[in-house]
């Protein structure tokens, strides 16, 4: 299924170790690799992470492909998220459905997801099942068979999926609108799932035609976490993914954002709202495009909008204008991705109030900065989970395999909590000037009221 919201994706690390433990801030702890996960290649092009754990006798295997839903060409949108239900239907020795028959059968689960960035297909199954899966893998990377029957037969469940996800429930109907509403040039703008009239119109070609040029081995890398040897995972490697042909990496073209210039508004009402909610939208920087700032970003967020201690909170929820309040920056993306405020007020206060009082919040800090007290609070907070990170099967696969998909190196995992302990209060203040620019934002409310004709 799509993942419908980037942000919980494609937080990659962030977002699995501040769920999770590590060590206080700034000490020796905060230093170690978070997975200590070990890589190597293919000679066909294939990429490997491998992630030990010896807890239990069982493996997640993931393959993640360097392709998503801002890879697909303008007007067939929904593509990506497409392919990734096919990939379910049969290759030309296995029918359809017999890929997650097998896995269940040997006590074991599937699935996958799309994202704008990436497609990821993954298995968690018994330790001595990992060869079946890569194997099986391997064959629908290389012998995937689209039948025009299950084509149309698909297209239908899609359509469904969308109206359950995306037409029925209004926050996520907001979002969409919202996130077209940022981006006027980036695929970024476009749903995972696809507009429902483009989703209508994708030809099974383009659906060939899109597997033969994104799925080969050069463009996927192979995340295997749990009881296992990298030698061994690199020798079932060979044996599977290493004895299909060569192929290249896919470069990336997407069309780029011009310069955000001037406020933009969404009012949407919808009947089923019962309360209205506010989002406040800013381009920013990708991890990759600017480090240090993506880092800093990180902090802001959580001094932002991170529970009781937050500013937000303390500014909106305790006087009683706001019933929950939040923030969010996931850098882990190919492109500039968004910084977000939330806010939902509380029954009967004035919307108006609400507005005011985050823009008065976020004014307090680009003139009056931030104190030591709160970053190290903050980092405190947030490298509170890194070593408890370790102990999920398949935490480590998707943060790795996430920041691997957009091209950050494994350091960008592994030295997480040693990186986010050296920001400083002076980082943070710079990375919130360079981004929270009023004259560059999107704010929208989803109100209770009937839809306009």
């Amino acid at each position: 299924m799509p993942d419908l919201d980037r942000r919980s994706v494609i937080a990659g690390l962030p977002a699995a170790v501040m769920l999770a433990g590590a060590a206080p801030a700034r000490s020796r702890a905060a230093a170690a690799p978070v997975f200590g996960a070990e890589t190597f290649s293919l000679r066909n092009g294939l990429t490997a992470a491998v992630i030990p754990m010896r807890r239990a006798p069982v493996v997640a295997h993931m393959i993640w492909y360097r392709v998503g839903a801002a890879d697909e060409a303008p007007g067939l949108s929904g593509m990506a998220h497409f392919l990734e239900h096919m990939m379910f239907k049969g290759t030309t020795s296995l029918g359809p459905g017999e890929f997650s028959r097998r896995v269940a059968r040997e006590g074991g689960r599937d699935n996958a997801f799309t994202a704008h960035d990436y497609t990821c297909y993954f298995q968690q199954v018994a330790a001595d099942r990992l060869e079946l899966v890569m194997r099986m893998e391997a064959d629908r990377m290389a012998n995937l068979a689209i039948d025009p029957q299950e084509t149309e037969s698909e297209r239908l469940v899609i359509l469904e999926e969308r109206r359950q996800v995306i037409d029925n429930v209004p926050t996520r109907r907001f979002r969409e609108r919202l996130v077209a509403l940022l981006y006027l040039n980036h695929p970024y703008g476009r749903p995972v799932i696809g507009w429902e009239h483009e989703i209508r119109a994708i030809p099974r070609e383009e659906l060939l035609r899109f597997h033969q040029r994104f799925y080969g081995p050069g463009n996927a890398i192979l995340v295997v976490q749990g009881d296992v040897a990298t030698e061994q995972v690199r020798r079932l490697a060979e044996a599977s993914y290493g004895q299909l042909p060569a192929s290249a990496r896919v470069e990336r073209r997407r069309p780029q954002e011009p310069p955000a210039e001037g406020e933009r508004r969404l009012a949407l009402p919808d009947p089923r709202v019962r309360e209205p909610q506010m989002a406040r939208l800013w381009l920013a920087p990708s991890a990759g495009a600017a480090p240090d700032q993506s880092d800093a970003l990180q902090v802001l967020a959580h001094i932002l909008g991170s529970g009781p201690t937050s500013r937000l909170w303390r500014a909106l929820v305790e006087p009683g204008l706001a019933a929950s309040v939040s923030a969010s920056y996931g850098g882990e993306t190919v492109d500039p991705t968004e910084f977000g405020l939330y806010a939902t007020p509380r029954p009967g206060v004035d919307p108006a109030r609400v507005e005011a009082a985050v823009g008065d919040v976020i004014a307090r800090l680009l003139d009056d900065g931030i104190n030591d007290g709160e970053v190290a609070q903050a980092i405190r907070q947030m490298t509170a989970g890194a070593a408890f990170a370790r102990d999920s099967l398949m935490g480590g696969a998707r943060s790795i395999g996430a920041a691997l998909a957009v091209d950050l190196p494994l350091e960008h995992v592994e030295r997480w909590p040693a990186r986010i302990s050296s920001v400083t209060p002076a980082r943070v203040v710079a990375a919130a000037r360079a981004v929270l620019l009023r004259d560059a934002s999107v704010t929208g409310w989803l109100t209770p009221g009937e839809r306009r004709a």
